[in-house]
């Protein structure tokens, strides 16, 4: 089965980064329609979009860029932007468990507060990851970014 995807032509590369982008999409998208949600009193079906699609696509997201990284042999302690990003997402994980997960529930002020702040370093997160998949600063020892 494997053998399908180890040609000349790296589709297992390809599938990985599919599966990537698709897992970057659902473990970040939802969180945009979160404050909505809270507002129309959507806290229980938050909660389960929360726990069944968005955490375990911030797992996916891991697993599968783990898997691009073994398949095209990185090294990640000379690839910065690689790490700085697995960084970045283990606060990803850390924010939305210890403070989106807790607050989604929750209707008080301190709550909705707490859900905006974690939804807010989230989408920096996302941001700034995105900044540096794209741009790869860091390479070849340089502190530009090398578009």
């Amino acid at each position: 089965m494997i053998a399908i995807f180890l040609n000349e032509s790296q589709n297992l590369v390809k599938l990985l980064y599919f599966v990537h982008i698709l897992s970057i999409v659902a473990a970040f998208g939802p969180l945009f329609l979160y404050p909505r949600m809270q507002r129309a009193g959507e806290t229980s079906a938050m909660a389960a979009l929360h726990m069944k699609l968005v955490f375990p696509a911030l797992i996916l997201l891991w697993v599968v860029g783990m898997g691009m990284a073994g398949v095209n042999k990185f090294a990640l302690a000379e690839m910065w932007w690689i790490t700085i990003t697995i960084a970045l997402w283990v606060v990803a994980v850390a924010v939305s468990w210890f403070l989106i997960k807790p607050a989604i529930g929750d209707t008080s002020e301190a709550a909705t507060k707490k859900l905006s702040a974690g939804i807010g370093v989230t989408h920096l997160i996302l941001a700034i990851s995105l900044a540096l998949m794209v741009f790869k600063p860091f390479v070849d020892g340089t502190y530009v970014i090398n578009p």
